[in-house]
Formats: C-alpha cells, structure tokens, sequence
C-alpha cells in the first residue's frame, strides 16, 4: 500500500520549525511495509491544501496530514478534507466531554470559544483521542482510500500514531512487520557492516539494515509475517548472531531504551553511584543521564568545571598538572575523575576535557578530547580527534563519555 505525507503549516514552510514529524511518519510506515513514495509541506491555505490533498488521494491509498488541527482560523486540515472527501462537519458529544474534562483539570479553568471547534468532526469519522492536548486526531475513509488526520505537536503525534493509528494500518494489510533493534556504540557503521556483511548480503525475510546516529550505529532485524510468534522465531536466532559477533559493542535490544538509559540499568544493576565532572561539554553529560527517570537512584553529582581554576578548586586537580600539561590533556582528565569520586564519596566518576572550538588552543587542534572514567582505583582515559562543529563535538563526546562508563562497569564486574 502507498501512503503519502502531507505537513501543514506555514511555520514549517518559513523554516521556523523543524519537520520532524514527517521524518518520525515515514520511518514508521517503512517499518509496517508501506510504501512512502510522496511527502509534502503547505502552508495554512485553504485552497493550495485542497489542491494538495486531492493530487495524494489520486495517487495513493493513504494521506496522512499532521498539522492544521488546533482551535484557530488558520487551522483548516479538517475542514479542507471533509469538503474534499464529501463528509459533513457535525459535533462529536464525545470530544466535547474531553474538552471539558481537559479545561477543568488544566490552570485554564474558562474555556474558550474557539477550542469548541475542536469538537466538531467529519459525519462517520473515527475520532481519535488526544491524551495530551485538545486536538482529536481524525480518520477518513472512502471509495477505498484512507486519510489520517494528526495533530502537529510531536509530543501529541507520535503517541497517538503509536497507539491508535499503527493498529489501524495493521488492520490494512494481511501481513504485519515485526522488528527488533541492536543498539551498538564504540565501533563505526563501516565496521559493523564488515562484521555482518555476510549475513547483510544473503538476507531475505528477515532483513538487515544499519543506521548511523551521532556515536551510535543501530541494526535493525525486521521480519514480514502473518503471527507475532513466527516473527519472533525469525527474527531471535538472528539478532543472537549479531550479538555474538559484535559483543560488548551491543549496548541494548530495546527499542526504546537509549544509551544513558542502558548505563543507568548497569549503575542499578550493581549498585554504583556515579558523579560527572565536564569541562568542554558543559553539563551536557549530566543532562543526558538526568533524562532517566529513577537516575536519583545512582547520580551523585555533575560538576562543570570550566576554567582551571574550577578544576582546582572542585575536583582537586594539581597546579602543575594544569601547567605542565594543560587542561586538555590526559593527565587533567585522570586527575578529574579521581577528584570527582573523592569530592563526592560516589563510586564512579566520568570526566571529559576538550576543545569544543572554533578556536583551536596552540598546538592542540579543535575536536581533541580526552574522557577518562575512575572506579575503584582504576583509572580509563581515551583520546579523540571529533570533526565537525562545537555542538557535533560536544555531542559525540557525550556519548563516548557513557560508553566508556558503560564499558569500564562491565569490565570490573566481568572477572
């Protein structure tokens, strides 16, 4: 089946916001087998969507439009698609119960006049609930052709996609796709592939693809079939395979749990606490693992320790260490992580120095950075040379910052 995007609004057009819904859509259709062969991006006019919405239905069996759903005059998604599909508007007594429920428990108590109109639907539309905003998404079907209406704001879009409108595009079609994700972190997407290339080149049903993010590579194992069960016993003795040849590089097979979320289950797992000291990255390191729900748990401190003078005063580190070697260097990174254990009485500290840029300091190029990682008196250090910009660097080192957290707890815990 061929499924087509339409984003709505101005603001994407303008490029005041990023498009990521388009990106997030797309990439769920592929993974349930339908084909993306058309995206498309209009702005808040009533007849430039029309013109839009009808060249997709023409030409494929599913539009699904994200945007253009919420209380004000420019919203017009709903209303364009009835008239172009030939569907009434009437009220849905249920939409407006939700609406009322919404304002009495929101800071909001009055309800506005035009958030009413949010209750008003396509005649036989299936509604779909928004459990995290006021706009209802909307399903449309006729003469064998299905729109999708989405609200626009990611964290309203994706759960409602999740859990009610992939259901439904299962529905659709006699087999499902059934996937599973290897997360791996410490090795390029070049080398990975080398390692599976056998197992890339003779795939089938499963296949095998590789995804490089920022100082990560995923895998993704994706099965068509007709039973979650068979999916499973396809898809398991590969993903095992994987596992075996890439060993500890696999840092999780969960599709949901990222990196600092799989260093937080080891930090859990063997009861450790950990504390942070940043130079280059700025807070960024301890940031990334307070996203994790329970990280009380485990994280005992983030120091940012800018200047040197920081360095000394909160981590310890020796005056002529910063004199003879520099604060970049793998000498004040050592010093860093033992400084932050013992200033904090945590178990694990992970340090990370660096020149983010644009500006080089003297010998030392843009991009070096040195993270080191101190646990039970044994010290890690590693060297980088990042490329790219302040904010790539920053986030690359981030994310070798946890590997090596990650990798230093397996490795004492291995013997």
């Amino acid at each position: 089946m061929v499924v087509e995007l339409i984003s709505v609004g101005t603001e994407i057009l303008l490029g005041n916001i990023v498009n990521t819904n388009a990106q997030y859509l797309a990439e769920k259709c592929a993974l349930l087998g339908l084909s993306v062969y058309y995206q498309s991006v209009v702005g808040d006019n009533k007849d430039r969507l029309a013109d839009t919405f009808r060249t997709a239905l023409k030409r494929s069996d599913i539009v699904i439009l994200t945007g253009g759903l919420g209380p004000t005059e420019d919203d017009l998604t709903k209303e364009v698609c009835a008239e172009v599909m030939g569907f009434p508007l009437v009220e849905d007594a249920h939409t407006r119960e939700r609406l009322v429920e919404y304002f009495a428990n929101s800071i909001y108590k009055e309800i506005p006049d035009n958030n009413w109109k949010q209750a008003i639907v396509p005649a036989g539309a299936r509604v779909l609930d928004n459990d995290n905003g006021t706009a209802p998404g909307l399903i449309l079907e006729k003469f064998g052709k299905s729109a999708i209406l989405l609200p626009g704001p990611p964290d309203e879009l994706m759960p409602m996609f999740a859990k009610q409108v992939m259901p439904y595009l299962q529905t659709l079609r006699p087999e499902m796709i059934f996937s599973r994700m290897v997360k791996i972190c410490g090795i390029g997407e070049s080398a990975v592939e080398e390692k599976l290339l056998d197992l890339i080149d003779k795939q089938t049903n499963p296949t095998i693809a590789t995804y490089a993010k920022i100082g990560e590579v995923h895998v993704r194992v994706t099965a068509k079939v007709t039973s979650e069960e068979e999916a499973k016993k396809l898809i398991k003795p590969v993903v095992k395979e994987i596992r075996s040849r890439l060993g500890d590089c696999v840092y999780s097979i969960k599709e949901d749990e990222t990196l600092e979320m799989a260093v937080v289950e080891l930090l859990k797992k063997y009861e450790l606490t950990v504390t942070t000291a940043e130079s280059c990255t700025g807070g960024l390191l301890a940031g990334r693992l307070v996203n994790v729900p329970g990280v009380s748990e485990v994280f005992r401190e983030g120091f940012v320790t800018y200047s040197n003078k920081a360095k000394r005063k909160l981590l310890d580190v020796n005056k002529s260490t910063l004199k003879k070697y520099g604060a970049v260097s793998e000498q004040t990174a050592r010093e860093m992580a033992m400084g932050g254990v013992f200033a904090t009485d945590a178990d694990v500290c992970v340090a990370i120095t660096g020149i983010a840029g644009p500006e080089s300091d003297g010998d030392k190029p843009v991009g070096l950075v040195y993270i080191a990682c101190y646990m039970k008196e044994k010290v890690w250090v590693e060297q980088y040379q990042f490329k790219g910009n302040r904010n790539k660097i920053r986030e690359q080192s981030v994310v070798k910052a946890l590997d090596l957290l990650r990798r230093a707890i397996l490795d004492n815990y291995r013997k």
